[in-house]
């Protein structure tokens, strides 16, 4: 192993809290890091940089922290770019277009599903995102979840079995035994591939008892919560993630103020995925009010082929800024920091000793231009555990 040091940054973000000043960021200007094989082992200004075997020149442009994305969806075939024309066209989203991409999964075969996930992975990684998640959640049989799952494990530890997404077709008129197999073979079956497990807790979906059921027989095989909440509607979906200790509750879109105080007063994340919110043209999520009330803010992509079929965190971090009243240094922190903290995470989502070295190199000298500069591709270097991957 060697070290490097990247020096010449225009402005290095840290996240290290013995480093936040007036901004949770943890800013250093003029600043430097080192890397000592794929750990991060010094930050500072350039000019105090100790001695290492390479140097790279950042020629005054800005670091930031690989971003996390905690929540994706990227195990699936086929697209839904008829169901996206159809709601631009007037009408609604529910959660029903989900069985189009069930049954084009089912379908696909493992190739066709492991191509699949690892064009996305490229292209978010391309955009900058270092850690992801993804869930399965599109085949809704025992061997389905459980082959989405595996080829999933093969490129992440951040993987979520998600088989309470929908009620399978085969079971609409029982869904009743559709729990009973999500918490019971299907469990059996997907447990060794995960480490979280998801329900969608939404009219439509699963109600607040089915969603109980299915997260507490999870948590009983050693899986832990993660909870899709209150995306289309008020629901129970927030106060559930909060009583069983969940990672993070995710969209977060119809909250009461007893749902924002559960948020504040614990340590579930609130995950928002404003990609969701601009593909479906839905009330965007209050993060303004989140953030006041002292709640902890995750922001991902949500990256699926019906909601959301984007993987640009940037793009997220705009919306976010633009739409949902965070500041540019609140929407990056969440969306690196943030994102760690859904994950129950501490070496990525920062740049400090002991981190892993994951950076962003951006080809603007601050941050801000990610809001700033819609839409543009800023990303010009990404580094993941200490290489240089893009």
């Amino acid at each position: 192993m060697s070290s490097t040091v990247i020096t010449n940054i225009a402005t290095l973000v840290t996240n290290d809290p013995s480093l936040a000043g007036e901004s949770p960021l943890g800013l250093v200007r003029d600043a430097a890091v080192v890397i000592d094989g794929d750990r991060v082992v010094w930050t500072g200004e350039s000019s105090r940089a100790p001695a290492t075997d390479d140097r790279v020149d950042a020629k005054g442009r800005a670091v930031v922290p690989g971003f996390v994305d905690s929540h994706s969806h990227l195990v699936f075939a086929g697209d839904r770019t008829e169901e996206f024309n159809a709601r631009m066209s007037g009408r609604a989203y529910s959660a029903g277009g989900i069985r189009t991409t069930v049954a084009a999964t089912r379908a696909a075969t493992d190739a066709e599903l492991e191509a699949n996930l690892t064009r996305y992975l490229h292209e978010a990684l391309r955009q900058g995102t270092t850690t992801f998640e993804t869930k399965s959640g599109y085949g809704l049989t025992v061997e389905d979840e459980a082959r989405a799952l595996r080829i999933a494990s093969a490129h992440t530890d951040e993987v979520t079995y998600l088989g309470a997404h929908i009620v399978a077709p085969e079971h609409t008129e029982d869904p009743a035994a559709y729990v009973a197999l999500v918490t019971g073979e299907m469990l059996d079956a997907c447990a060794p591939y995960a480490r979280w497990i998801d329900v969608f807790c939404e009219k439509g979906a699963f109600d607040g008892d089915q969603a109980r059921a299915i997260l507490t027989a999870g948590r009983a095989r050693g899986l832990h919560p993660r909870v899709h909440a209150n995306q289309l509607s008020y629901g129970p979906g927030v106060q559930l993630a909060v009583e069983l200790d969940a990672a993070s509750a995710d969209h977060c879109t119809h909250l009461t103020d007893a749902d924002v105080d559960a948020l504040a007063q614990g340590s579930t994340v609130a995950t928002l995925l404003p990609g969701a919110e601009f593909s479906t043209r839905a009330e965007w999520p209050n993060a303004r009010r989140l953030l006041d009330a002292g709640a902890t803010v995750a922001l991902s992509t949500d990256c699926n082929p019906g909601s959301s079929f984007t993987s640009s965190v940037p793009f997220c971090i705009a919306l976010a800024v633009r739409d949902m009243g965070m500041t540019p240094d609140e929407a990056l922190w969440s969306a690196t920091a943030g994102g760690a903290a859904a994950l129950r995470r501490d070496d990525v989502g920062r740049l400090a000793p002991g981190a892993r070295a994951d950076l962003v190199v951006l080809d603007a000298p601050s941050h801000v231009h990610l809001a700033y500069r819609p839409g543009v591709p800023l990303v010009t270097q990404v580094w993941r555990s200490g290489a240089r991957v893009v």
